[in-house]
């Protein structure tokens, strides 16, 4: 396949999309690793709940999971939508792309349709 022709995939797009997202999120993983480790020196330390978490700097750990949980659950949405589309086009069937997908066909043709649906589409 040409470059000009992946360049214009949409799924090749919303797979460059996750991996810059993976790439994001791996560094703020890496981050909150640090950050809660520290919280768990302090608690070892003795230091009360209430003071430790009021005392972290925002965004908290828990902040920072649920971003990271967010913007999987978006990329990750976008590029099995693109996916199965682009299977769907190479004229596999929606059972087959269900059983690599490991979900039911209803999912795969619900996915099909939230493609069709999706401004980018």
């Amino acid at each position: 396949m040409s470059t000009e022709r992946t360049e214009q995939d949409p799924a090749v797009r919303a797979l460059n999309e996750l991996m810059a997202v993976l790439d994001d999120c791996m560094t703020e993983l890496g981050g909150a690793r640090v950050r809660a480790e520290k919280l768990l020196e302090e608690r070892q330390s003795g230091r009360a709940w209430l003071d430790i978490v009021t005392a972290e700097s925002r965004p908290l750990v828990v902040e920072q999971i649920s971003s990271v949980m967010a913007a999987l659950a978006s990329a990750g949405g976008a590029w099995r939508r693109e996916q199965a589309h682009a299977l769907a086009s190479e004229q596999v069937s929606i059972n087959r792309i269900a059983a690599m997908f490991g979900v039911t066909r209803q999912r795969i043709s619900a996915l099909l349709r939230e493609r069709a649906r999706s401004p980018q589409a």
